[in-house]
């Protein structure tokens, strides 16, 4: 576990292998969700987050603990870019129509 930030921000940025024995911990034990993550300094529902990547990376959804950020970051970057693309490629096909019927493009 690594601390950023400033003393009143301070973030916790946390490790994959910290991560996956987080998870592997929660999973193996009879103890409950909640103690563990007291134990081991962090919240329940980022122990519960980080549990939900595992099994989503399990069923080929997305890769858990990619690193900054999360798989539904790079999955938004991505539609974003392709939205900008079909937009680009729409805007195009309009002028194409435009000069070949030899009206005005909408």
């Amino acid at each position: 576990m690594i601390k950023k930030g400033s003393i009143t921000g301070a973030r916790s940025v946390f490790t994959k292998e910290f991560k996956e024995r987080a998870v592997e911990l929660a999973l193996n034990t009879n103890r409950k969700h909640s103690e563990i993550a007291q134990d081991l300094g962090i919240n329940r529902n980022m122990l519960a987050r980080w549990m939900r990547e595992m099994k989503r990376s399990e069923t080929g959804h997305m890769k858990a603990f990619t690193g900054r950020g999360n798989a539904r970051d790079e999955e938004m970057a991505r539609l974003r870019k392709e939205n900008v693309d079909m937009r680009e490629t729409n805007e195009i096909l309009k002028k194409a129509i435009a000069i070949f019927t030899g009206g005005n493009p909408r």
